[in-house]
């Protein structure tokens, strides 16, 4: 499949200046923060709203919750000023509107997949939510709605209207990016444990071969699209 945009790339889970600084230079479009206390990647408002400021305006942030409720997403918010609230809960079509409403803020929803059936379950969000996440269903026994280094069958996105707006995620890393990229086409891509050395330790290595391999894949897509 070929784009008619840049590629988005975001990396997420982040908690050191580092891997902030050298997300952002080599092109990131998103960094997310994780607020969810099972995470290893789990960051205090504080702590992440510091980290957010030396690369503010260059990048968008974004805030990644669980069934947050509006307490928590008030210290979040007012602590970090995200661009963008992710959602990756449980969180129905009525708590998204909500939360568009309270905070002014556009919101992206995760779903985990692993079927095709479940990517029906955006149907009452589409309108309501500002761009989706789809990641991999949890395998048996994490705690954790994302970040678990596994994919899925990543040509079920062919099922999804081409007005859908997403990012991919689940399990991306250097080595399976380009396949992901040329099966889906997606305009938007999302790793967390793809480039980590341990659970929450972000590679500054890793996180380099990553955007070279999105580099590539972008490239063979472009060159792809002028070939037919």
């Amino acid at each position: 499949m070929t784009r008619d945009k840049p590629l988005d790339i975001k990396i997420c889970g982040l908690k050191t200046e580092e891997a902030v600084d050298k997300a952002v230079s080599l092109g990131a479009t998103h960094i997310g923060f994780i607020f969810f206390p099972k995470s290893p990647r789990n960051i205090e408002p504080t702590d992440a709203g510091r980290l957010a400021d030396r690369v503010r305006g260059r990048v968008k942030i974004v805030a990644v919750t669980v069934n947050a409720d509006n307490d928590e997403l008030d210290e979040i918010v007012d602590q970090l000023s995200p661009d963008i609230l992710q959602l990756h809960g449980s969180e129905s079509p009525e708590r998204v509107l909500n939360v568009k409403a309270v905070y002014g803020l556009p919101v992206m929803k995760a779903f985990s997949v692993r079927e095709a059936d479940d990517l029906k379950k955006i149907e009452p969000y589409i309108g309501i939510a500002d761009r989706f996440l789809f990641d991999a269903k949890p395998p048996a026994g994490s705690e954790l709605p994302g970040g678990n280094g596994v994919s899925f069958d990543w040509t079920l996105m062919h099922l999804l209207d081409d007005g859908v707006d997403y990012m991919l995620s689940g399990g991306l890393n250097k080595d399976n990016l380009a396949e992901a990229i040329r099966l889906t086409g997606a305009p938007g891509i999302d790793t967390s444990s793809g480039v980590e050395s341990a659970p929450g330790v972000k590679d500054l290595g890793l996180i380099e071969a990553f955007f070279e391999a999105a580099r590539k894949a972008e490239h063979e897509t472009a060159v792809a699209g002028r070939g037919k």
